[in-house]
């Protein structure tokens, strides 16, 4: 195995350690996974002692942080106020699971404003980061760059900075950049990475950027839609995607893959982007 840290979307339905040992089976050394499921509310029973295997594993295996992903269907930002404090419940649930997995990552879509405005949703999803994050807590989380489909808040790095800055204890958030969401957003990383790059760190900060979704696009450029394809296999394509892997501000960071695959997908896409990756 080399140096790239990448890893894939898994399933957390057979538990954490089996997961971990999936990773290791396809030659990762990180993963993604929901707490619950993606499209609903409920939650895996906890069992500690299965994080603390996950956690032994990962030590003695050289896993770079682990990536627990939010719901889609949870809108932070939403007008109706029970949909707000439901998103904000599910948050805090999965943010006190992560704390028995320290020093990870969790990872959220800001949400739609649904008619409200731009201003309005940033300051809902302020208001609920602002409820959920705590002074000792040990997990990063991350805002997810968005393509900017429909009402969608955080499409533009402005957007995301703009929460960022007005959190209170702004220290515990992180970004994790989508490379289909931002160049369907407009950020043009075929042609100019080192403009969005350099863009980015104006704006919000390297410091800032502390994960990576890989996913090549079904949409073109500039389309503010939301569709992933295979790595190679769509609108970025492959020579700017081993760009983006191998260029100086981002390959050190972990990228977790989230394409239309199953496990043996993931295991070819993680073979091609190592033999891709410089040391």
């Amino acid at each position: 195995m080399n140096s790239m840290k990448i890893g894939c979307h898994l399933s957390v339905a057979q538990g954490y350690l089996h997961m971990g040992k999936e990773a290791i089976s396809i030659d990762a050394n990180t993963f993604q996974f929901f707490t619950r499921n993606p499209r609903g509310w409920k939650t895996k029973e906890l069992n500690i002692q299965d994080m603390e295997d996950l956690i032994s594993l990962m030590k003695s295996n050289g896993f770079s942080p682990i990536l627990a992903h939010a719901p889609y269907t949870l809108n932070p930002c939403a007008a109706d106020e029970r949909v707000h404090e439901f998103a904000l419940m599910v948050m805090k649930e999965d943010l006190a699971i992560m704390e028995h997995m320290p020093e990870n990552y969790y990872n959220f879509h800001p949400g739609s404003h649904v008619g409200q405005g731009i201003e309005a949703g940033i300051q809902l999803i302020v208001e609920a980061l602002d409820h959920m994050l705590y002074t000792e807590q040990k997990t990063t989380v991350l805002l997810e760059t968005m393509s900017g489909k429909g009402s969608e808040v955080g499409s533009t790095f402005e957007e995301l900075q703009e929460i960022i800055k007005r959190v209170r204890l702004n220290d515990k958030l992180g970004v994790c950049m989508d490379s289909c969401h931002i160049y369907s957003a407009g950020y043009n990383i075929v042609e100019d990475l080192d403009g969005i790059l350099e863009k980015f760190d104006k704006v919000i900060g390297l410091n800032r950027l502390k994960a990576i979704h890989l996913n090549d696009s079904m949409t073109p450029f500039g389309s503010k839609k939301d569709r992933h394809a295979k790595i190679g296999q769509g609108t970025i394509g492959l020579d700017a995607i081993i760009r983006f892997i191998n260029h100086p501000l981002l390959k050190n960071l972990p990228f977790y893959l989230e394409t239309p695959n199953d496990v043996p997908g993931y295991a070819e896409e993680i073979k091609i982007l190592r033999q891709a990756y410089n040391e």
